[in-house]
């Protein structure tokens, strides 16, 4: 296999794997594309619920035809047994000759044993094409591995002239127009979790549903509300019996508002508070990976947005700027301290800019994860 055949059939088990993002956890979304005589014989990707792994998948579809095949997958073959056989014996068992591995898997079961017993078993290895793209692929996975934490991904809107709302008393702002909704609503697909603060639920009423033609994704809603101050009435609530939903609380929330709101469909869930009385964010994500969660698409606002790029939690941040300015004071997207870290290049650089509809959009991740 050339060098050349080898970027482009890597380049499809990334593009592959993206496609699983947001189904399924608790385990990441592996690509895995089979080839044999310079042909594709099998495709896979992790399954909604995380079984069966995308190179069990692969290996099903190609049948005889991955005897002699070569395999190219996004993470090393799993070499554990869980709910199911190990990718690394289905690869053995199945007579794969040789297989070309992104990255190796940070869990301590498997953390290079799958790519050892490939080779124990008469498999050509090769690691390290695509690392890049699928390290950035898989980072909620690593991270819910390594800091017990999922991924968060902070989303902005903002006018030209950097406001993110009017004053208090204005209507609620069309920020970005329909091509920027809907690149949003991928994003949404994304992740497992969609999550904002009180003040946000409160102002916006919003849904936090996927809207994408064909989409049957469901992620959980959570709203970081620390008196348990989301109105009864409000869209969230009315949904929550189809559409889940996670008010995460302070203990100084009372009793009767949980009780409330549970009734409606709504689960509460009490964590600790930062020396502020806001949620501890941190102690917020970790109770989400506690849940499955390898990945929060964040839509909170200034407020929470600037306490995590503060506090190094916010990997990736994407900026959607309107053509269109505010034209008169507002509520700016942006702290100056945000502005300042984002543009800090020992913090975070910006690895991506176009263009989508009349708007544009920016997106940075953060340095070292």
């Amino acid at each position: 296999m050339s060098a050349e055949a080898d970027v482009a059939h890597m380049g499809e088990a990334i593009a592959l794997g993206r496609t699983g993002q947001g189904a399924s956890s608790p385990n990441p979304s592996v690509g895995a594309v089979l080839v044999r005589d310079g042909a594709v014989v099998g495709v896979g990707v992790t399954q909604p619920g995380g079984r069966p792994h995308g190179e069990r998948v692969a290996l099903d579809m190609a049948g005889p035809a991955a005897r002699g095949a070569t395999l190219y997958v996004t993470l090393e073959p799993c070499a554990h047994v869980g709910r199911g056989p190990c990718c690394a014996d289905g690869l053995i068992a199945a007579g794969v000759a040789r297989v070309v591995s992104a990255m190796e898997d940070p869990d301590p079961r498997t953390a290079g044993d799958g790519h050892a017993k490939l080779r124990a078993g008469g498999i050509a290895v090769e690691v390290g094409l695509g690392q890049e793209e699928a390290r950035r692929d898989h980072r909620g996975h690593i991270l819910r591995l390594t800091q017990n934490r999922p991924m968060v991904t902070l989303k902005f809107a903002l006018t030209a002239d950097g406001y993110a709302a009017g004053m208090e008393d204005d209507a609620r702002l069309a920020i970005t127009g329909e091509a920027a909704n809907v690149m949003v609503h991928a994003l949404r697909a994304r992740h497992d979790a969609i999550m904002i603060g009180a003040g946000t639920a409160r102002v916006d009423d919003p849904m936090l549903t996927v809207r994408l033609p064909g989409s049957d994704r469901k992620p959980l809603r959570v709203v970081l509300d620390s008196s348990l101050s989301l109105s009864r009435r409000s869209r969230l609530a009315a949904t929550a019996r189809d559409y889940p939903t996670l008010l995460l609380a302070t203990a100084r929330a009372s009793a009767a508002d949980a009780e409330a709101l549970s009734g409606l469909g709504v689960e509460v869930e009490t964590i600790g508070a930062d020396g502020d009385g806001h949620i501890d964010l941190l102690e917020a994500l970790r109770a989400l990976a506690r849940r499955g969660s390898a990945r929060v698409f964040s839509e909170g606002g200034p407020s929470v947005g600037g306490r995590l790029i503060a506090k190094g939690l916010a990997d990736e941040v994407y900026l959607f700027t309107s053509f269109k300015p505010l034209g008169r004071p507002g509520l700016p997207a942006l702290s100056g301290a945000s502005q300042a870290i984002l543009a800090d290049a020992s913090r975070y650089r910006l690895i991506e800019r176009g263009e989508v509809g009349r708007d544009r959009f920016e997106r940075y991740e953060r340095v070292g994860v």
